[in-house]
């Protein structure tokens, strides 16, 4: 069994190519300066984990996990577009050093190239991955519409967040694993399991991410640090800061929430820690963790095979950018 460590440094090995002809340099440069600014790799790396949950690494999967980059890339780019974002693993975005239609056609080509990818492998598993593919692409678009309309409402449930979240987040971790699980052979049972695992894994991710948003350091995370406090998003910190906050608290909220002022992020975090939403974070991270770690349990292989899995999951909920 090799590391998530191991297998990353396969991957980025031979994703270290040139991924598009080279004219026009107006929309193939800024897709390649994308993709070499790098980033962790999850995504491809856990569909290559899953393949050797239950056999020995196929080709087939790093075929399946450069069209998940590249999938994941095509995403980032209008994400964002959409967010408005100036940085992106601490390097400018590609609105933001070309120009938006750039941006828009370069995660296009993204996308396209993917499909490419998938097309390489063999056809007998073909049309069951291509299947969770396409699901699972239409539902991270619909998890950012929900998204940005969440941003619009005012008021908006934990239970209407979490299920943004599992289409937005949740699902492509989710489908990474199983279509590395298909490739390795895995049972129709065991692909269930190692799905639900990686959707609790996803819903645990967020909840990092939307603390390392308001809490972390731009020099570690990489970009902007309070981009979703400024944007009024609806994140796990706001809802349940909106849900437990006293009369004047809620007042504040929602007085920082209808203005940009340029202290904005500060006195958000100020009421934020007088409710107590990072405990609560934690709290909530461990629970998902729990829930997916049964799961993984309950899949019908070895223990030591599963140890490259927890050591993931224990890592991603650790990290600090």
């Amino acid at each position: 069994m090799q590391s998530f460590q191991e297998l990353s440094a396969q991957f980025n090995t031979q994703f270290a190519t040139q991924h598009f002809p080279a004219t026009p340099t107006t929309l193939y440069e800024p897709g390649e300066y994308f993709l070499q600014i790098g980033g962790k790799r999850i995504r491809p790396v856990m569909c290559l984990l899953g393949n050797e949950l239950f056999s020995e690494i196929h080709p087939d999967a790093f075929q399946v996990a450069r069209a998940i980059e590249l999938f994941h890339n095509f995403t980032l780019v209008h994400d964002d577009m959409m967010d408005e974002a100036s940085l992106r693993r601490g390097m400018p975005t590609v609105h933001t050093k070309y120009d938006y239609n750039t941006a828009l056609l370069v995660g296009d080509v993204m996308l396209i190239r993917a499909y490419e990818f998938l097309q390489n492998i063999q056809p007998s598993y073909l049309p069951k991955i291509l299947k969770i593919f396409n699901r699972t692409a239409r539902e991270v678009c619909e998890g950012q519409q929900l998204d940005m309309d969440y941003a619009k409402m005012n008021d908006v449930t934990m239970e209407q967040y979490i299920h943004m979240i599992t289409l937005k987040t949740s699902v492509l971790l989710a489908a990474c694993l199983e279509v590395g699980a298909i490739i390795g052979g895995a049972g129709e049972k065991n692909c269930e399991h190692l799905y639900e695992f990686g959707k609790k894994i996803g819903i645990a991710f967020q909840i990092q991410d939307d603390y390392l948003d308001a809490y972390g350091n731009a020099a570690d995370f990489g970009k902007e640090v309070g981009g979703d406090i400024k944007q009024n998003k609806k994140t796990f910190l706001l809802l349940h800061a909106l849900s437990v906050a006293n009369t004047d608290q809620r007042k504040q909220l929602d007085a920082l929430l209808a203005n940009n002022d340029a202290d904005k992020v500060e006195k958000v975090l100020a009421v934020f820690n007088a409710c107590g939403v990072g405990e609560w974070a934690e709290n909530l991270k461990a629970k998902y963790m729990q829930e997916a770690f049964e799961h993984l349990e309950a899949i019908a292989v070895v223990s030591s095979r599963k140890q490259p899995l927890i050591d993931l999951a224990n890592y991603l909920m650790n990290r600090n950018k």
